[in-house]
């Protein structure tokens, strides 16, 4: 067996990308640097966990963890996909963070895939879960994924700092690669959707929310509705919480979201919101702020939201040797990431031209030719 060459990287930014491509691309890396300087070095337990789950979903890989933490060497292995799998994802970050990834790596493996994870669904640092079901989940249809088999079932719910939220997630493979798009015309909005969300709090918090950021969105849109789903005993999970997730859906099909969440931060007391009602954000503010954050959303442009492009450039990048064109607001910063990773692993640059009369940008790339080798031919 040929000697390994290994890819060489610092720090601890952006670990779930450099993990997604190196695996995708078959690149073995080696992280070295890991917050070396920290008061608490190396690896947190959501990236440990997610190291984990790459294990679970792929053959063959192999990881490596100096005894600090501040190394890492991974080797990727065949994606195999696969169902009635289960991952338990923590408390330290939300189980979207893994969906992500995820999904990605589910398109091309060898078999479908679905897996029940377990953990936070809702905070106010990730997507919620009700944002990838509504928003991420369309996005990938327009590269060509099969809509059957493609679900995220939404079987309890939990906030922080305690969780006890769990979801079903199904892949289906993609039969040979994806399909480049021209997608640049981001419509006119049409219509806006939400799903409010409550868990061992009254159901009084949902109304709250729900009556304040339609004071702000049906002055402008008559079409608004925002569902309810109250959680209760064993569907609440283990720690009290409320938030609300906003959809805005345009005329020529674009999805634009925003979320967030409201609970005691990890390490509070969370014995009876009663008491500690003052700790947290009023209802009404966080129904206030989502509808304007949407707002702000929708202002920027761009056939997604800022939170989206990221995974936007990558779909691009995993096309066939097409061109694929795309219009997006301000860049984010993790998109400006994205795009030097995805050149760095695929080799796929792509042409950026802002357009200064609506402060969007659009970019065009040659995807990187990718097919799903590992499913099995029938």
């Amino acid at each position: 067996m040929g000697k390994v060459s290994y890819m060489k990287l610092k720090g601890s930014q952006n670990l779930r990308i450099r993990l997604l491509l190196a695996t995708l691309s078959s690149k073995s890396i080696i992280i070295e640097d890991i917050r070396a300087d920290a008061t608490w070095p190396g690896l947190r337990p959501h990236e440990v966990s997610f190291l984990r789950l790459l294990e679970k979903v792929c053959d063959d890989c192999v990881v490596e963890i100096n005894e600090t933490g501040t190394k890492l060497k991974y080797k990727p292995g065949i994606i195999m996909g696969g169902r009635h799998l289960v991952h338990d994802c923590g408390v330290s970050r939300s189980i979207s963070y893994f969906l992500e990834p995820l999904i990605v790596l589910g398109l091309f493996g060898k078999k479908p895939l679905t897996i029940r994870l377990k953990g936070i669904t809702n905070d106010s640092k990730d997507p919620s879960i009700d944002t990838f079901r509504s928003t991420t989940l369309p996005i990938l249809k327009q590269f060509g994924v099969p809509a059957e088999g493609l679900e995220l079932k939404i079987e309890s719910r939990g906030v922080a700092p305690k969780g006890g939220g769990e979801v079903v997630l199904s892949v289906p493979m993609v039969p040979n690669s994806l399909k480049a798009v021209k997608w640049v015309d981001e419509g006119l909005v049409k219509r806006i959707r939400g799903v409010s969300f409550s868990t061992r709090v009254s159901v009084q918090f949902e109304n709250t929310m729900i009556h304040a950021a339609r004071g702000i969105l049906n002055p402008l849109l008559s079409d608004v509705h925002i569902f309810t789903d109250h959680k209760a005993g064993a569907q609440a999970g283990m720690s009290p919480g409320y938030g609300i997730s906003l959809v805005a859906e345009t005329t020529s099909g674009c999805v634009v979201s925003v979320d967030t969440a409201v609970s005691y931060s990890r390490g509070e007391d969370d014995a009876d919101l009663e008491d500690d009602r003052k700790d947290l954000i009023p209802a009404e503010e966080v129904g206030e702020q989502i509808a304007s954050a949407l707002l702000g959303e929708i202002k920027q442009g761009g056939v997604v939201d800022s939170t989206h492009q990221g995974l936007l450039f990558l779909l691009c990048a995993l096309c066939p040797k097409d061109v694929s064109e795309v219009r997006v607001g301000k860049l984010s910063p993790y998109g400006i990431e994205a795009l030097r990773h995805i050149r760095d692993f695929l080799g796929v640059k792509f042409v950026m031209k802002p357009d200064a009369s609506t402060g969007t940008v659009n970019l065009m790339c040659l995807g990187s030719g990718f097919q799903n080798l590992s499913r099995k031919v029938s």
